[in-house]
């Protein structure tokens, strides 16, 4: 008797593992191609997985039948299901889990793949007849535009806010809808050619130019350019000549609060639809971007992390900006980095992948000098835009109001006075880091997260109403007296971007004061908002790392920046690489139109030697020599890191599990370093344990993982705990 044939199913869930099932009725086992979803019984549930391989069935062994396969194509093929099969090898991570990651949220549930048909708007003839006697306004100024088929790409790009007016429109029965016919494209009536460059490119951005238009196949390539020197207007140009060809372009960005700033430059410039892919839209609407680019319909794509992971049948170039950046990189469930991951895709792609930033990583400056990339320099800022000046201020035995000295508060005045705009950096939201009893020292700390060795203190916001630990999300009242002596002399300590905030609405109540952190920025395209709301007015923005990356505001010319004392003399490894790429990032948003900037550093160490590097030689200085220090120390990118993390309730669990995990990693090819308490012993009730991997060569570290892993799911203390392997970690904590 023949065996039946079977589906090979990779399921979401933590086990390396493939599951087998019969098709579902009524289907041959060959009618699923390797790709498609399959909806299969789980224990007492149903889930979502992808076929990635047939087979026969092994005698004696029953199997359950799928329950459907909802598609009539693969979603994942080709380049990208190869890609994703080596990001799981080399994450060791469940092959159905890196999928499932790799899949918007919607078609990760097994929704129905949404409809990705184009749709224009066009006055109907009740409304041509009614477009005379409007009166003035922006559904008369909209339904103009319509008297043409207009796309609603189109309209994104020209007119934003369009949909307002649109539904005036609509409940007036004025316009219908049309969607794309089979034959060709939407009509899209006579917009506006793409706009040109405002500036001619210099010779150092034309030279980049060139070299990334003639790249033939995988060419990785750093674009290493001083804050302001028109990195954009290089991605733009390569991306003209790259669709030219008829080809897609991937554009990575590090926040979604750079996606709206992004998206209406590349559309006003490029002509064409440009699709974001990001958190901050619907299930629905990242689900239709992925696929459009699944179907060559989307030629610009420009997200955040996740859009790494979008298929790009027609590719011609990958685009990261900022690639320093940590929010690269996946801390949590499936822990990639989208930076590394885009030249993994782009050299099984056989395309150009461009790392843009002017405070590169220590591992691509490293990869750029040993020749692994070509290094493309864009010394000096476009047009006529100059550096800023930068200046440390000594704040020592000087009086400070919510953390500024009277010096930092004069110059603001200034600038203010001047007509220009402010920048006040602070990287820590909230009112105060901690509260304090004045009468006995008793501190707010959170009771999740905090030991006996190591207590964590809960942030004070809302003017000192509410408590908040940043790590676990735990939140109370602030008491009304002291829980120890029951004394009233609770205060606020430290400053945070609330607190800032206060103390210059009530100095500077004549011009706007905008905070901008996560607290305020919660809504859609909130960063985007606020910069809109203030324009080009005089005024202060108070903000965390958010304002760090990319913004283009043009009528900034003082930075003033806040607290950095504290980055000064962490035991992080990477710390200094993080406080000097934050520094140079928040300088570099001023002066970069034609108005002068200045940078003032408020510290008490002046004498610090990060500092001194910083202002004297600029990153590039501090780098040479922290790459220096790096491998004398064998610390990444001269060695190569894995962290084994558990977490259980009890203390002694994580330490039994990771005692085992030691003892398969014994090797003498790596160095295995604990286990030991994890740097934040404790977070949201759970005790924390670690082993750090390493290894001069990255082929010894995952021979080792390669012989480990296997066994440590097998094994029943990987039942008690909560455990992760993080390859290449951007942070011990």
């Amino acid at each position: 008797m023949t065996a039946p044939a079977i589906l090979r199913v990779a399921l979401p869930v933590p086990l390396p593992r493939l599951f087998d099932y019969l098709p579902p009725p009524g289907l041959e086992a060959s009618a699923v191609a390797v790709g498609a979803r399959l909806r299969v019984p789980f224990g007492q549930r149903e889930v979502c997985g992808l076929v990635v391989g047939h087979g026969l069935a092994e005698p004696g062994v029953e199997l359950r039948a799928a329950l459907a396969a909802p598609d009539g194509a693969p979603l994942l093929q080709g380049e990208l299901l190869a890609s994703l099969r080596w990001l799981a090898a080399y994450l060791h991570a469940p092959l159905g889990e890196v999928l499932a990651a790799a899949l918007p949220a919607a078609l990760r549930r097994g929704e129905p793949l949404p409809d990705i048909t184009r749709h224009g708007w066009v006055l109907n003839e009740a409304g041509r007849t009614a477009l005379a006697a409007m009166r003035a306004g922006k559904p008369k100024a909209l339904a103009g535009l319509l008297v043409d088929v207009r796309d609603e790409d189109w309209l994104d790009a020209t007119s934003p806010g369009w949909r307002t007016p649109l539904r005036a429109l609509r409940e007036r029965g004025l316009v219908e809808r049309v969607a794309e016919t089979g034959s060709g494209s939407l009509p899209r009536g006579s917009g506006p050619d793409p706009v040109p460059s405002a500036f001619s490119p210099n010779t150092e951005q034309q030279v980049a130019i060139d070299a990334i238009r003639s790249a033939e196949g995988f060419a990785p390539f750093l674009l290493d350019g001083v804050t302001g020197s028109g990195k954009t207007e290089v991605y733009l140009q390569a991306i003209a000549d790259c669709l030219a060809r008829g080809r897609q372009a991937l554009v990575l960005v590090p926040e979604i609060g750079l996606t709206p700033q992004a998206l209406a430059r590349f559309r006003a410039r490029l002509g064409v639809p440009v699709h974001a892919l990001h958190s901050g839209l619907t299930d629905s609407e990242r689900a239709a971007t992925w696929l459009a680019a699944a179907s060559g319909q989307a030629q610009v794509i420009v997200g955040t992390r996740s859009a790494v992971f979008v298929p790009l049948p027609e590719a011609g170039l990958i685009v990261v900006d900022e690639e320093h950046d940590g929010s690269y990189k996946q801390f949590d469930g499936i822990r990639y980095h989208a930076r590394d991951f885009a030249i993994v895709r782009a050299r099984a792609l056989a395309v150009p992948v461009v790392l843009g930033s002017a405070t590169p990583s220590l591992e691509t400056l490293h990869n750029a000098q040993s020749g692994r990339y070509a290094l493309l320099r864009l010394r000096r800022r476009a047009g006529d835009a100059r550096p800023p000046q930068v200046r440390v201020l000594d704040v020592r035995k000087r009086p400070l109001h919510a953390g500024l000295s009277e010096e930092s508060l004069a110059a603001i005045r200034a600038a203010l006075d001047a007509g220009g705009q402010v920048l006040v950096f602070r990287n820590r939201r909230g009112y105060a880091p901690v509260l304090l009893c004045h009468d006995c020292g008793w501190s707010a700390h959170c009771p999740r997260c905090s030991t006996p060795e190591r207590p964590t203190a809960m942030t004070v916001h809302a003017h000192g109403k509410r408590l908040q630990c940043h790590h676990c999300g735990h939140r109370r009242p602030s008491p009304p007296a002291c829980p120890d002596c029951a004394s009233l002399a609770l205060q606020p300590q430290g400053n945070g971007t609330e607190r800032i905030e206060a103390e210059l609405q009530a100095r500077f109540d004549a011009v706007p004061v905008i905070r901008i952190d996560r607290g305020s920025t919660g809504q859609r395209d909130g960063l985007q908002k606020h910069l809109d709301a203030l324009g080009n007015r005089p005024g202060i923005l108070i903000g965390t790392q958010m304002l760090a990356k990319g913004h283009d505001l043009g009528n900034l010319v003082l930075v003033v920046v806040v607290g950095i004392d504290e980055g000064l003399f962490s035991a992080d490894f990477r710390s200094g690489e993080k406080l000097a790429q934050l520094l140079i990032q928040v300088a570099g948003r001023a002066g970069r139109a034609d108005r002068p900037g200045t940078v003032l550093l408020q510290t008490h160490h002046p004498e610090h030697p990060l500092l001194q590097t910083l202002v004297a030689g600029g990153y590039h200085a501090f780098a040479d020599g922290e790459l220096a220090l790096r491998e004398a120390a064998g610390f990444p990118p001269f060695a190569h890191l894995a962290l084994l993390r558990a977490e259980a309730k009890r203390a002694e669990l994580p330490l039994q599990f990771l005692q085992l995990a030691k003892t398969l990693l014994d090797s003498s090819a790596i160095e295995v370093h604990g286990p030991l308490p994890a740097p934040m012993p404790r977070r949201a009730g759970f005790v924390r344990s670690q082993l750090l991997l390493a290894a001069p060569a990255r082929a010894a570290l995952h021979a080792a993982l390669d012989v480990a892993v296997p066994a440590l799911y097998a094994a029943p203390d990987a039942r008690r705990v909560r455990w992760s392997l993080d390859v290449d970690p951007l942070d011990l904590y």
